[in-house]
């Protein structure tokens, strides 16, 4: 009988509903899930940069991995890190599985910065991580849409889609949140 008891006590605890659950107060607080499918606690990002972005691989803006990429590249011995978030909510333009993506990103544009599993970044099933990212910048209005988190965990800004990693918005947020 006591582990019955126990058993429904957890089972209460893991069906809370979101709003019963304890919000991270930094975006280093939470564990997602890789492209491999094993969990990544954020906080091996703790003191780094991070640029989050939902993305997609049938997007008008999928070219921008290669800005990404370069960014990543240009940028991660100074501290920043780059992970992306595919996403299908946006006209279906991320239907692959982990592996299609992965080999798409890999072979076509080079990528080798962290991709996390597929997920909601808006609506009733938004992730957790995109919860926090949300909470105060606005959810994304379409692919590619860049959350800059400073050293302390926190978000600093939100940049829409067509703001490019090239463009010196984006790069000039980051040099400052690098220094």
């Amino acid at each position: 009988m006591s582990y019955l008891l126990f058993s429904l006590a957890t089972l209460s605890l893991i069906a809370a509903p979101p709003a019963e659950r304890k919000k991270p107060m930094s975006f280093f607080e939470m564990t997602v899930t890789k492209l491999d499918g094993k969990p990544e606690s954020l906080a091996a990002y703790k003191g780094k940069v991070v640029l989050a972005v939902n993305v997609a691989s049938e997007c008008g803006y999928t070219p921008q991995y290669e800005g990404l990429q370069m960014l990543y590249t240009d940028y991660k011995d100074r501290g920043l890190v780059v992970l992306g978030f595919p996403c299908n909510q946006f006209g279906g333009q991320e239907p692959g599985s982990a592996e299609q993506i992965q080999s798409f990103c890999s072979t076509k544009f080079h990528v080798n910065f962290p991709l996390f599993e597929k997920l909601d970044v808006k609506g009733s099933n938004q992730a957790p991580v995109y919860a926090f990212l949300t909470a105060k910048h606005g959810e994304p209005a379409w692919n590619f849409h860049k959350y800059l988190i400073g050293k302390d965990g926190q978000v600093i800004a939100a940049f829409k889609s067509g703001v490019t990693p090239e463009g010196s918005e984006l790069r000039g947020a980051i040099e400052a949140a690098l220094k």
